[in-house]
């Protein structure tokens, strides 16, 4: 029942964020809305623990975007430098990076983070492997020294998929 209820406040908080109305009418068609899809997902019954990752404390979730955005901010200015200055090298290259017992949640934070992140984009995941394509090797050796993950991890409740 809590899944349902964080469903339900999840879709009533995006859609007055998104549509920002504010008149009576609309919002009871939103929140009628917000509620045909929750029964809907209910009888489908496609509530469960990987549709929602509310299990993320707030705050140490908070720390993160906010440590991603700055990240973005970053690798915006070194991406827009490289592509500007000429002698700067582009060399693209592809490789593999271990989630070291991520479970399927926090793989797809991780490779939807590394996407984010100009100058590199996740490609697949398989096995725990993530495949990226990244602009320079400066990248690739950012990723590689682990601080997005660990910083992932820190986000809580992400081990082992058998753990789950």
């Amino acid at each position: 029942m809590r899944r349902t209820v964080n469903l339900l406040l999840i879709l009533a908080v995006l859609w007055a964020l998104l549509s920002g109305e504010t008149e009576p009418l609309l919002v009871g068609l939103g929140l009628a809305s917000c509620v045909l899809v929750v029964a809907i997902s209910r009888r489908m019954d496609v509530i469960d623990r990987e549709g929602q990752s509310l299990h993320l404390h707030p705050l140490r979730f908070l720390r993160y975007a906010l440590w991603l955005l700055k990240e973005i901010i970053k690798s915006n200015l070194t991406v827009t430098r490289r592509i500007l200055h000429p002698r700067l090298p582009i060399r693209p290259s592809v490789f593999g990076i271990e989630t070291h017992g991520l479970d399927e949640i926090g793989q797809v934070i991780y490779a939807n983070s590394i996407t984010l992140t100009p100058g590199t984009v996740s490609i697949d995941v398989v096995d725990g492997v993530i495949e990226i394509h990244a602009l320079d090797s400066g990248s690739a050796t950012k990723l590689r020294e682990g601080e997005m993950e660990r910083r992932i991890r820190a986000l809580g409740g992400f081990g082992p998929a058998s753990e789950c």
